[in-house]
């Protein structure tokens, strides 16, 4: 199943300091601007390689074959209804669990704007909406990982409410 881009619904429309932000489901033609993304830190660098898309093509249609698993961009109004190039990106996932008496909960990653245009209130915009959407799914808590230099970012997700009361572990493989 191929998304088309002019065709996927909206899932939010916001205003933002620097005018209407537009969250919408991914589509295939949006990896080259979501690797963009990623890639845009000393971190993501040396993570993401842009070059070779086939691995990405792969995750994408992985992701859009589950409906636990959402990946979002983000637009930006040019003007008036001009929508311009995706300036955002995050995936959501939904998991089930046995702990909290068998709850859901929901974890958010790769949460990504363009440098150009943080502290515009646009990740903000993109996390409540994350946010709402898991209340939305009966999620009982949403979770995140942030790399510990990334300090900028623990400001901001502590600004929207999330506690950093578990130390997260990882295992490259």
């Amino acid at each position: 199943m191929t998304r088309n881009p002019g065709a996927l619904p909206l899932l939010l429309t916001a205003d933002v300091d620097v005018g209407t932000f537009r969250l919408r489901l991914a589509s295939p033609a949006d990896l080259p601007a979501i690797v963009g993304l990623l890639a845009d830190d000393s971190l993501g660098a040396g993570r993401e390689r842009g070059e070779d898309m086939a691995p990405y093509e792969r995750a994408f249609e992985a992701i859009e074959a589950d409906p636990s698993h959402l990946l979002v961009v983000g637009e930006l109004a040019t003007s008036g209804d001009a929508v311009g190039p995706v300036v955002a990106t995050f995936q959501l996932s939904f998991l089930p669990g046995i702990s909290r008496q068998g709850s859901w909960r929901s974890q958010i990653e790769g949460v990504r704007v363009a440098g150009s245009l943080r502290g515009q209130g646009i990740g903000n915009v993109m996390v409540q909406w994350a946010i709402d959407e898991s209340r939305r799914r009966g999620c009982s808590m949403m979770q995140l990982t942030t790399h510990k230099s990334r300090t900028a970012a623990h400001r901001f997700y502590e600004r929207l409410g999330f506690d950093a009361s578990h130390e997260g572990m990882k295992l490259t493989l």
